[in-house]
């Protein structure tokens, strides 16, 4: 993929889509957010957590595969893709304590693969925040 901005949102969107499969599977375990444990999964809980992921898994690919900007260039894609780059290394960050911390063997398998995908998602977003751009006369 020659633009960066694609391969971005194309990395991303398969990031979102393992953390929204493994995010359910977890919630299903009675795992709930951030490791603490739920009541359990009933359908409504897992419909809501579903449609919340999709959000990012929907508008973060979107906004990151096509340029646009607003407020002058104030806020603009390469600026969106800085954003989510830092979230990405943020959650990096708590998934590789986990990972670390350890736990149950399948958790911390688990925290490993979930560290993978946002390490890789997390590489392609920063190399298209920092493509150079055109200065413009």
């Amino acid at each position: 993929m020659s633009d960066p901005y694609r391969a971005a949102a194309l990395a991303y969107a398969i990031y979102g889509l393992v953390y929204l499969v493994g995010g359910l599977y977890l919630i299903s375990q009675g795992v709930g957010v951030m490791g603490a444990s739920t009541s359990g999964a009933t359908t409504r809980t897992m419909l809501r957590w579903g449609l919340v992921g999709l959000i990012p898994l929907v508008a973060i690919p979107w906004l990151l595969s096509r340029p646009w900007t607003w407020f002058g260039g104030l806020v603009s894609r390469p600026v969106f893709a800085w954003l989510v780059a830092a979230l990405l290394a943020i959650r990096a960050f708590k998934v590789g304590e986990i990972a670390l911390r350890g736990g149950p063997i399948s958790f911390q398998v688990g925290a490993v693969v979930f560290l993978a995908f946002t390490v890789i998602a997390l590489a392609f977003v920063v190399r298209a925040a920092a493509k150079p751009r055109p200065m413009i006369p």
